[in-house]
């Protein structure tokens, strides 16, 4: 607020008024904002830098995903630095992870899978993201295309939590362990489908 005001302060008097042209020249950009880069325009066109600049809410979202939400990366209880460290990697390289399971389990989660239709919906690119068609119907219905009950990451992951893999014996020869395995129900095995998966061969 100090640079709306001139203030002149002398041994007996103290005089505060406002500095009417910087108040306008700042009231001329309410509600706006700049974004500059130094890249040529060639690189990276006015759309593409306002875009990119728009696209940190992804970096936040993840830095919220590593800190709370998913992988709880906080609080460290490490006190020598190559343990924090290790602790770290090990929460980005779980984040990595995390990151491709969401991409290739899309189709059953709440998550956008037609983003191109989505970014052709919007006026502008400082206009506010809208959803595709494909989102919405999801949305809406709570069914995948396939006709499951759609899922966000975390219930998803319960889901799959309840498929079991059993080592078993008989008491003809204890030594003989045969492993078996539940059977995946449909959303199981269309997300094992998705991840490439076969759990039987998974060890």
């Amino acid at each position: 607020m100090a640079k709306h005001f001139d203030i002149t302060i002398t041994d007996a008097s103290i005089s505060v008024s406002r500095n009417h042209d910087r108040i306008a020249r700042e009231a001329a950009l309410d509600g706006l904002y700049v974004v500059r880069t130094n890249l040529p325009a060639e690189t990276l066109s006015d759309d593409q830098t306002v875009a990119s600049y728009k696209s940190l809410s992804r970096v936040e979202r993840a830095f919220r995903s590593l800190k709370t939400m998913d992988l709880e990366i906080r609080p460290i209880f490490h006190w020598a630095s190559s343990r924090v460290r290790s602790h770290v990697f090990l929460c980005m390289l779980a984040f990595y992870v995390e990151h491709h399971m969401r991409a290739k389990l899309a189709p059953l989660l709440y998550d956008d899978t037609d983003r191109d239709a989505a970014a052709s919906a919007r006026k502008s690119v400082v206009a506010k993201a809208v959803r595709s068609p494909a989102a919405r119907r999801k949305e809406t219905t709570g069914l995948t295309e396939d006709g499951l009950p759609v899922h966000s990451f975390q219930s998803l992951l319960a889901d799959l939590a309840t498929f079991c893999r059993i080592n078993a014996t008989t008491s003809a020869n204890e030594k003989y362990v045969i492993t078996l395995h539940s059977t995946p129900t449909q959303i199981q095995q269309r997300a094992f489908d998705l991840l490439g998966l076969k759990p039987e061969r998974t060890q």
